[in-house]
């Protein structure tokens, strides 16, 4: 197709303003929390509520959006998420935020699915890996650029600000789809039988093997989850770090994966994905010790343990998304990862809200407890490992 390039540009750019607002609400834990008093369970259930629509939205979504034209539904999902992160910015109190949140993970959960539907739709299969390499491209960028730039000027200002500019360039990203996103509807005049969301469910709980996958990606949000949205407000609270200086965590982590990525890739090619999946997620459970029991400690430090945390995080995701991706053959792959997808973002919403819930606070303002979500991390990412070998690919 045309203007193929710029097509899957466009998709980039929208990728990375979805993917920022999504993760910038979890650096901006330590001032949304003193500015609007809130606790922990708070805050969690602020992170949670995104994640919990997004998931639900995006598995509905993925048998709803194939009945419209990809760019008239595109711009209707995505006027629906620029006024969500608008509402963010206009937000006054943390209920209004909540409700925000709630409305941009639902257009934000739609939005993913789009993405990848236009991908397929305009991208030959010989060339789709380069082009999802790309447009996935925007979550390193996201974390390397966009949210320490977003946590930079909220500390110059306040919280509001990375929203306003997030709505901002959704407004501009809006015109960009007019413009550079040709009307797909191709896919209309294929009688092809989709199946009901529920036949979907009962395919994957029937498939002993791939219910084993989908475990396994809910264990590995909640080794995640569980410390992730606390990450920043920890730092700040506990370790001794400024609002300011939680930038750092975000771009040394950012730039290092940005490399590790791909060599992790190499690497489970030629020594097999369960061998290195195995090392790098006992490798995680190191990191994911000492940040929870961290106190007053040098930023050098810090920022040793935390961009350990981000590499071996992101390295032990890479074969894991390899194995669950193989347990469901081409003709049924789609919807299996649909539904994985939606249960990954319901397990990382829940995770966060039993993290919220078991830490505390004390009276200095310092989190309590995030040792106890630490060793709770651990034994869930522990139990990935006998879990991922009982996992069989089949295509």
């Amino acid at each position: 197709m045309k203007n193929e390039r710029i097509i899957l540009w466009t998709l980039a750019v929208i990728n990375f303003i979805h993917i920022v607002d999504f993760m910038i609400l979890m650096p901006l834990g330590p001032q949304l929390m003193r500015i609007f008093e809130i606790s922990p369970k708070e805050f969690g259930l602020l992170v949670s509520s995104y994640t919990f629509s997004a998931g639900i939205s995006s598995f509905f979504g993925a048998f709803i959006l194939d009945r419209f034209d990809r760019k008239h539904i595109l711009i209707w999902v995505y006027i629906g998420f620029t006024l969500g992160t608008l509402g963010c910015a206009l937000s006054p109190n943390y209920a209004i935020l909540l409700i925000a949140r709630v409305v941009s993970g639902v257009f934000g959960g739609l939005t993913s699915a789009l993405i990848l539907a236009i991908i397929g739709d305009v991208v030959p299969n010989e060339r789709r890996g380069r082009a999802m390499g790309l447009v996935m491209a925007a979550f390193s960028f996201a974390s390397v650029m966009g949210v320490p730039l977003g946590l930079f000027l909220a500390s110059l200002s306040d919280w509001h600000t990375p929203f306003y500019i997030l709505g901002v360039l959704s407004l501009i990203s809006l015109g960009m789809i007019g413009k550079f996103i040709p009307s797909i509807s191709e896919h209309l005049g294929k009688e092809e039988h989709r199946p009901h969301p529920f036949k979907v469910i009962s395919r994957v709980t029937g498939n002993s093997n791939q219910m084993r996958a989908i475990t396994l990606s809910v264990m590995m949000m909640f080794g995640q989850f569980m410390i992730i949205p606390f990450l920043s407000p920890y730092n700040v609270a506990n370790v001794g770090f400024t609002e300011m200086q939680l930038t750092y965590v975000y771009i040394a982590g950012g730039a290092f994966t940005i490399f590790t990525s791909p060599w992790v890739g190499k690497l489970a090619d030629r020594h097999g994905k369960l061998q290195i999946f195995t090392i790098f997620m006992l490798l995680n459970l190191i990191p994911i010790g000492v940040i929870t029991h961290l106190g007053v400690t040098p930023i050098p430090l810090v920022l040793m343990v935390t961009t350990l945390f981000f590499v071996t995080s992101n390295g032990r995701y890479v074969p894991a998304a390899a194995i669950i991706t193989g347990t469901a053959r081409p003709e049924n792959r789609g919807s299996f990862l649909s539904f994985n997808s939606a249960v990954q973002q319901l397990a990382a919403g829940l995770a966060s809200l039993i993290a919220g819930m078991i830490i505390g606070e004390n009276e200095l303002g310092q989190l309590t407890n995030f040792n106890l979500v630490g060793y709770l991390a651990i034994f869930f990412s522990i139990l990935c490992i006998p879990l991922a070998r009982r996992v069989k690919v089949v295509s």
